[in-house]
């Protein structure tokens, strides 16, 4: 299980190691774009979901609990990745997932 630390907070966010790497890809990009944006993920017990800001200012660490980096499949980055790009930030989808067009939830 990998690990995601955002800030200066205390609180981990865990996130299973392969779909980390996928998300740090698209988390870098966005990133290095100097670009803010949302990310949202399902809590894994199914008790909920969150949602956390990114800032290029905020210190962000990934913590991986293999020492090899997994290989990368691309369709997983794209399908992040255009949900980054869409009003509602980045989904963390499962990989086997086609999330088709993305509509924006309504608040």
């Amino acid at each position: 299980m990998g690990l995601m630390f955002y800030g200066g907070r205390s609180d981990t966010i865990f996130i299973e190691d392969r779909a980390l790497a996928h998300l740090k890809v698209v988390i870098a990009t966005k990133l290095r774009r100097n670009e803010s944006f949302t990310l949202s993920w399902r809590h894994p017990d199914d008790s909920g979901r969150s949602t956390i800001w990114l800032h290029p200012a905020v210190p962000l660490r990934f913590v991986f609990d293999d020492p090899e980096p997994p290989e990368l499949s691309t369709e997983w980055i794209t399908a992040m990745a255009n949900s980054a790009n869409s009003s509602g930030g980045i989904s963390l989808i499962p990989e086997d997932v086609d999330p088709g067009p993305q509509i924006p939830a309504q608040h």
